[in-house]
């Protein structure tokens, strides 16, 4: 994650626009490829969808948006995350601001159950919702349980998906972020819908969430194969 900047409104959209602007950078000089390439077309009669990604592998995730598609991401109300939320708003995307937590004290702090609420209204509005399955801060790459919370109650599949860049910059977080880097080979991958039934106990919800979390590691490991090539 990006370092926290401080409360200044002024700097934080400084930063946002900024880092909106690199992004763009990075993705108008790379080369894109979607795996598999028909997957938009496929996709049409089950959205809208809830999209699954890993911490610190999203930097690039707002050009998995298909121009027209309402998408609004979930993402943390700290300052780091209102440096993402200017930048993801300036590359198209709906914004729910919130974030999940381990611990249940965490949840009201985080506004957990606000964002639940919020994302539920923006699938039943039509509009998919893209979040992290791990929690803040770790472990990482560990779904929690509310993805698969979310899809049950909401009746909407999940999808992993994750990009990556053939350059790229890993960093020593607790998310093993990765920045990605201007002049690459860039790939979208994205693993098959992951369906949670609206009577799922408890150990069907457990089921679905390690399905999610196996899921998401072989779509990234895809992505990371594709842009190898």
């Amino acid at each position: 994650m990006l370092k926290k900047f401080g409360s200044s409104p002024f700097v934080q959209n400084v930063v946002g626009a900024a880092l909106a602007n690199y992004l763009l950078a990075v993705r108008k000089t790379s080369s894109f490829q979607i795996d598999p390439p028909d997957f938009y077309e496929k996709v049409l009669p089950d959205l809208p969808v809830i999209v699954a990604m890993w911490h610190g592998q999203h930097f690039m995730m707002p050009f998995a948006r298909p121009d027209g598609w309402d998408v609004r991401v979930m993402i943390s109300r700290s300052a780091d995350g209102e440096i993402n939320a200017i930048a993801a708003r300036r590359l198209g995307l709906g914004l729910i601001r919130a974030s999940g937590a381990q611990k249940a004290h965490q949840v009201k702090k985080r506004g957990g159950m606000r964002g639940f609420i919020e994302a539920m209204r923006a699938l039943r509005e039509g509009g998919s919702v893209a979040l992290t399955a791990d929690v803040p801060k770790g472990p990482a790459r560990v779904a929690g349980q509310g993805i698969v919370q979310l899809a049950k109650h909401s009746g909407r599949p999940i999808v992993p998906m994750a990009i990556a860049t053939s350059r790229h910059i890993d960093l020593n977080s607790w998310d093993k972020a990765s920045i990605n880097l201007p002049f690459s080979r860039a790939a979208l991958a994205i693993g098959d819908m992951i369906h949670v039934g609206r009577e799922d106990d408890d150990e069907a919800l457990e089921r679905a969430r390690s399905e999610v979390e196996e899921d998401l590691n072989r779509t990234t490991a895809r992505a990371y194969e594709l842009v190898k090539r």
